[in-house]
């Protein structure tokens, strides 16, 4: 396989992996997440990233066969070479946008993390201060605020 043909594959899935991200970050907005949907977008995207390694891999090991030196500077001389240093740029460039897409989506799922908890422990704190007895009866609350502290 050509690197021009690895490079447009790469940016084909590159593409389709920010769209995920972007449906992952819409189906992470609403107060009431449909898991369903979100757990049926990140099995997609676990098996795009997979396929994205794969052809990393790849375009790694035609680089070095052709006698590349590794990293960018030979990917970009590689590419250079075959006639798609702009493929290889458009390519290099949604790497960079789906990565940041990436890392926003793991800070709102951070947020969304932390906000479940502390809901938790709200929920429990209340719990805890229960209105009944054990025998399940309501126990008698007194109209009185306590002044002792």
């Amino acid at each position: 396989m050509s690197l021009a043909r690895l490079l447009s594959d790469q940016n084909s899935r590159l593409g389709k992996l920010k769209r995920l991200l972007e449906e992952e970050l819409q189906l992470l907005t609403p107060s009431q997440i449909d898991g369903d949907a979100l757990t049926r977008v990140a099995q997609q995207k676990r098996s795009l990233l997979d396929e994205v390694e794969r052809m990393e891999v790849l375009r790694r090991q035609v680089q070095t066969r052709l006698g590349y030196a590794d990293g960018l500077e030979g990917a970009r001389a590689a590419a250079e070479e075959a006639g798609c240093l702009a493929a290889w740029e458009a390519c290099l460039s949604a790497t960079e946008r789906t990565a940041r897409l990436n890392d926003l989506v793991g800070e709102v799922l951070e947020m969304r993390t932390l906000h479940n908890q502390k809901m938790l422990a709200f929920i429990r704190q209340i719990a805890e201060k229960t209105l009944y007895d054990p025998s399940g009866r309501a126990s008698r609350q007194s109209g009185r605020i306590s002044t002792s502290a």
